[in-house]
């Protein structure tokens, strides 16, 4: 998992691994998985945060995450 911005913030790390348990894992999951790591903080951004699945967009919270992949945890960005 990688943490940028806000969500790096929330998580309080810029990274980590996780080890996502049963053969089944998905985006949704590692999601539930983060909620529960890092609590009401993080919690609260991971709704508006988009998810890059090793480097591609992931739209569809039920895409299977593989062992090794990199899930990338992108809250909205503001900038010019």
């Amino acid at each position: 998992m990688r943490y940028f911005a806000g969500a790096r913030a929330a998580a309080g790390v810029a990274d980590e691994s996780v080890e996502l348990s049963g053969d089944e894992a998905t985006v949704a999951s590692a999601i539930e998985f983060l909620r529960a790591r890092h609590g009401d903080r993080l919690g609260r951004v991971l709704p508006a945060c988009s998810f890059l699945l090793d480097g591609v967009a992931v739209r569809n919270h039920d895409t299977p995450v593989s062992a090794g992949a990199q899930l990338d945890v992108l809250p909205p960005f503001a900038g010019g």
